[in-house]
């Protein structure tokens, strides 16, 4: 495989403390370095109540790793739980959500889809969002759009920052006034069928001026 240049982070994935304080000093082999970050990676991104993963996920994910060896690390040392035979196992992060999850699946309560589970669709972030389409970040700024990250969810951010394109208005003001409005009124077909100029009239002149300026 031939080696790229990173150019920089375009999005963010969470890692448990215990990662960092107990198993990056444990993990000597990079087979299990790397399938317990790409199965954090795939989890963190998947949709769903459970996030399971598959053989074939970390397959389709890593180049040049032993994949079974790498599971039967994490298995082994209590990263990653495994449901079922060899065959058909499925995996779960050792998190709450995925110790109920197996828990569920050992009792027969849920039965995970036989297969593979797809691929995590990769989504800008806010940060990366804001830079294409509004200017460059500030230290003021980031700290804002960190506060929004976590208020609204990727789809109303993405269709925010779209809104604010259309309607010719690069400002984070106006992005803002657009999501304090769906907050408000709830989002949906009924915001997707108002004409761009109509939006725009809307949050320059009409409730949310306040907001543009």
């Amino acid at each position: 495989m031939t080696d790229k240049k990173f150019t920089g982070s375009t999005g963010f994935t969470p890692l448990p403390n215990e990662f960092f304080s107990e198993w990056l000093n444990q993990i000597d082999d990079l087979d299990e370095l790397k399938v317990t970050l790409f199965a954090f990676w795939f989890s963190a991104n998947q949709e769903g109540a459970a996030h399971p993963l598959w053989e074939q996920n970390f397959a389709e994910g890593l180049d040049a790793v032993d994949i079974k060896s790498g599971l039967e690390k994490c298995v082994s040392r209590g990263s990653l739980l495994k449901v079922g035979s060899d065959a058909e196992a499925v995996y779960f992060l050792n998190s709450p959500r995925g110790r109920a999850a197996a828990e569920s699946a050992r009792a027969g309560q849920w039965i995970p889809s036989k297969g593979r589970t797809a691929a995590p669709v990769p989504r800008p972030n806010i940060y990366r969002l804001y830079e294409e389409n509004i200017g460059p970040l500030t230290p003021m700024i980031a700290d804002t759009l960190k506060d929004a990250e976590e208020e609204y969810s990727a789809e109303r951010l993405e269709g925010a920052f779209a809104l604010a394109v259309k309607a010719n208005v690069r400002k984070w003001t106006y992005v803002e006034a657009i999501l304090k409005r769906w907050k408000e009124e709830g989002y949906g077909k009924k915001q997707d069928r108002r004409d761009n100029q109509e939006d725009r009239n809307r949050y320059v002149e009409g409730d949310y001026a306040d907001f543009i300026e």
